[in-house]
């Protein structure tokens, strides 16, 4: 720990603050796009948003930008990988938004958080890895959830359109972070970062321009204006970069966990500004759902660290008994 701080100047627990950071933003822009998408439509909110953080992001790395884009090869790998992974994320955060028209915001954040479940099963598709029995237990546990969310009393269970849809955008999600992961080898992250940005932005234009309304922008609210900005710079731009220089320095299982705390901040932001009421059968299903993050996230990445720990150990004894053995 000294070490590093010597080295870097900045403590290890700035980091895990700095995650936790990014999911109270990541949180809050639950809400905040709850409360605006009644006034701009999801597929503008979704073009005006990412179109903006791409345009940022692409000013402030323009250097970067040009060198990886110089390459004619280079060039059309990024190109390629940057428009199928915006496409990704345009499908998860539009039917995310479309999602919050007919859900509140704390059921949002819950079940869109279902990505990190998902994952394990998708990958043994994409990436050809088995899911864990870690990862079934969660899964469990998360199906558990999702049907304490779904109880209306009495006996009676129902999703709503809206929760439903935000079901399918933890699907998309989850097929943005495993082709993420498959892309990224060989490719600068920040320019696939910035080509997904704006494809997604101008796929939303496009949906919004034939499926809804144009928004009227002389006439926006100042609350309006004051949302979009928030969701352009700091829920893309800012809690991205939170997150990038974070996820470099704490361990997988630790930042995975603080990351996974969106929900909760989802929720506690709902409550404290929307006033949202969590019912019993509510808390209980949120309960099991982080539950289920936590075990898909966290205990498995702990068990790898502790067999590695013992491999070590094992190779340290081993050596030892070679050592006094070569004694003798």
């Amino acid at each position: 720990m000294l070490t590093f701080i010597r080295q870097h100047g900045i403590p290890l627990w700035v980091y895990k603050a700095s995650l936790l950071l990014a999911a109270a933003i990541w949180g809050m822009g639950t809400v905040v796009i709850k409360s605006t998408v009644d006034e701009f439509p999801p597929s503008w909110l979704v073009g005006v948003r990412f179109t903006g953080a791409g345009i940022i992001l692409a000013l402030c790395c323009l250097r970067k930008l040009q060198t990886r884009l110089a390459d004619a090869d280079g060039r059309a790998g990024h190109v390629r990988d940057g428009a199928i992974l915006g496409a990704l994320l345009f499908l998860s955060y539009w039917t995310n938004s479309t999602g919050l028209t007919d859900t509140t915001a704390s059921n949002s954040s819950f079940l869109t958080t279902l990505y990190v479940v998902i994952i394990p099963f998708l990958g043994w598709f994409i990436i050809r890895k088995k899911p864990t029995a870690f990862n079934i237990v969660a899964a469990l546990a998360c199906v558990g959830g999702v049907a304490c969310v779904a109880y209306t009393g009495a006996g009676a269970f129902s999703l709503r359109f809206g929760d439903m849809v935000t079901l399918l955008s933890a699907l998309f999600l989850s097929l943005h972070v495993l082709y993420t992961a498959k892309f990224a080898p060989g490719r600068s992250m920040t320019v696939l970062t910035i080509i997904q940005f704006i494809v997604a932005g101008l796929l939303g234009f496009v949906v919004g321009a034939i499926t809804e309304p144009t928004p009227n922008f002389a006439n926006l609210s100042p609350d309006t204006w004051t949302s979009l900005v928030y969701l352009t710079v700091f829920a893309s731009c800012v809690a991205l970069g939170l997150q990038n220089a974070a996820v470099a320095r704490v361990d997988p299982a630790q930042a995975a966990l603080f990351l996974s705390t969106e929900c909760v901040f989802g929720v506690i932001f709902s409550i404290l500004l929307l006033g949202e009421t969590l019912t019993p059968s509510l808390f209980a299903g949120f309960a099991l759902i982080f539950v289920g993050i936590v075990i898909s996230e966290y205990l498995p990445l702990r068990a790898e660290r502790k067999r590695e720990q013992q491999r070590e150990a094992q190779k340290e004894a081993s050596a030892l008994e070679e050592a006094d053995a070569f004694m003798r």
